[in-house]
């Protein structure tokens, strides 16, 4: 008896010993499983060209002429070709032309609404969504910078009539700014990534609303060559917002094909197969899954080579899809 009782008892300790590992082993095993899942690459998707989104029909059908308006702008300020000898740069607008109803206004119940998009240099847009507030652009660096505007709706499509798209060329001078910080608006948006034009910064990085800040590589512009202004798809898209979403771009300096001219934009959504748009207009793209993607829109001449024009020909934008 005393036998038996010892070898059970060893038997025992040598099951205990042996299955200790064991769940050790299944720990391990999990947590690699996991970090691997996490590395791992968004699931694949298939993008596909869709209608307008049915919620965007519905606003339309609410909004009177203001689609068929034809908004033009003005920028009072700054000045073209101005120096300026501060790191605070006024922007001001003047807004003209057959409006139909069309008024940049937030609806403080929606958050969202008719707006003008204002963009420093290559970098995302800020909305500015009441041209009678003042709006600066702080912490600007000193160099050269561009400074585009158009009016958009409040999905944000642009206005693509003939005055609509207004562009200046400043330089800062003995400003003061701040090389280690961003320049944002006088309401806190974040305009920049720290200074656009340092490589001592090309490193910060700010996410603000989901945008994913690049230090910009652009150049000298020539107005009198066609030039991409990149706007949409940008920031973060949730819930319904993720089933399909929009390519927008301004087009001044030159036509696309299906319009008489001779230029192509070409895209891509993760260094996928290369897509075209001959026409100009927005397109909406949905089959996205969730996670980061990198959106490239270029403006191609016949020979799929990107026309040059400061670096704002081919722009690439972050977007991040939640579901």
């Amino acid at each position: 008896m005393k036998i038996k009782i010892t070898v059970l008892f060893f038997l025992s300790i040598m099951a205990a010993a042996c299955g200790a590992p064991a769940a050790n082993n299944s720990a391990a095993s999990n947590a690699n499983a996991n970090a691997a899942n996490a590395n791992a690459s968004p699931a694949t998707q298939t993008l596909a060209v869709v209608d307008r989104p049915q919620k965007i029909v519905d606003l339309m059908s609410g909004r009177g002429e203001q689609d068929n308006a034809k908004p033009t702008l003005q920028i009072v300020e700054p000045r073209a070709d101005a120096t300026i000898d501060s790191s605070t740069v006024r922007v001001k607008l003047r807004l003209a032309g057959d409006l139909k109803g069309y008024k940049p206004m937030m609806d403080e119940t929606t958050h969202t609404g008719n707006h003008i998009h204002v963009i420093l240099d290559n970098q995302p847009y800020e909305a500015y969504y009441n041209l009678d507030q003042p709006f600066e652009l702080r912490n600007v660096a000193d160099g050269n910078h561009t400074l585009r505007v158009f009016p958009s709706r409040p999905w944000h499509e642009s206005y693509k009539n003939e005055g609509a798209f207004q562009m200046v060329k400043f330089t800062v001078k003995n400003g003061g700014g701040d090389a280690s910080q961003p320049t944002t608006t006088n309401s806190g948006q974040q305009m920049s990534n720290a200074n656009s034009n340092s490589n001592a910064n090309a490193a910060a990085k700010a996410t603000p609303e989901g945008k994913d800040m690049q230090s910009s590589i652009a150049g000298s512009v020539d107005t009198k060559k066609p030039l991409l202004t990149y706007s949409r798809p940008k920031g973060e898209y949730k819930g319904p917002d993720a089933e399909k979403i929009m390519i927008d771009f301004w087009l001044s300096g030159g036509k696309l094909t299906g319009d008489g001219g001779e230029y192509r934009i070409r895209y891509t959504v993760d260094g996928s197969d290369t897509k075209y748009i001959d026409k100009w207009g927005p397109i909406w793209l949905s089959g996205w899954t969730a996670g980061k993607h990198t959106v490239k829109v270029e403006l191609v001449n016949q020979n799929g080579e990107v026309v040059d024009n400061g670096g704002y020909n081919s722009t690439s934008r972050d977007i991040t899809i939640t579901k």
